[in-house]
């Protein structure tokens, strides 16, 4: 078994698990809930949405040869809600996703050992991608618990259900 094309199948499939879930949980919401904050620190689904879509864009355009913080990016506006509808939000969810699943498709199992560039700070292919597991992940997670508390009662359970 060769372990570098073992792993880019493994974080693919992680990685189309981890949009579905997000998605699931979306659709599980009112458009309203979508937008809700539960206290001014905390951010509604739509802000967590464009953060990471933003991240997306910004880390995976033109992955090998530019910083994976683009000059362009304005990272704060990513936390300031300007939309109105799910279809916006939506949008902006597939954006960033085809960006960065075009990227990931064409790493190859030889480039996982290459260096990229990330905040200014060197990371390997392997690290880059862990580093973005680890951040999808943590916001999916945000979206599926906002999701859970804004559904109450009415929340259908996106893996095993519980005593299963």
């Amino acid at each position: 078994m060769e372990i570098g094309k073992e792993y880019l199948k493994v974080v693919k499939d992680r990685f189309r698990e981890m949009k579905r879930i997000g998605e699931r949980a979306m659709e599980q919401c009112s458009d309203e809930g979508l937008f809700h904050s539960f206290n001014e620190e905390s951010n509604s689904i739509a802000i967590i949405v464009k953060h990471l879509s933003g991240n997306m864009v910004s880390r995976w355009t033109d992955f090998f040869h530019t910083d994976g913080e683009k000059p362009d990016r304005n990272r704060d506006e990513e936390f300031i809600n300007r939309w109105k509808t799910r279809e916006e939000i939506m949008a902006s969810w597939e954006k960033g996703w085809t960006v960065f699943f075009r990227a990931l498709e064409e790493i190859k199992e030889e480039d996982l050992l290459k260096t990229v560039t990330i905040r200014n700070e060197p990371h390997t292919v392997l690290q880059a991608i862990e580093r973005q597991m680890y951040h999808y992940s943590y916001h999916i997670g945000q979206i599926v618990y906002a999701a859970k508390l804004l559904t109450g009662t009415d929340w259908q359970t996106l893996t095993i259900p519980r005593k299963r």
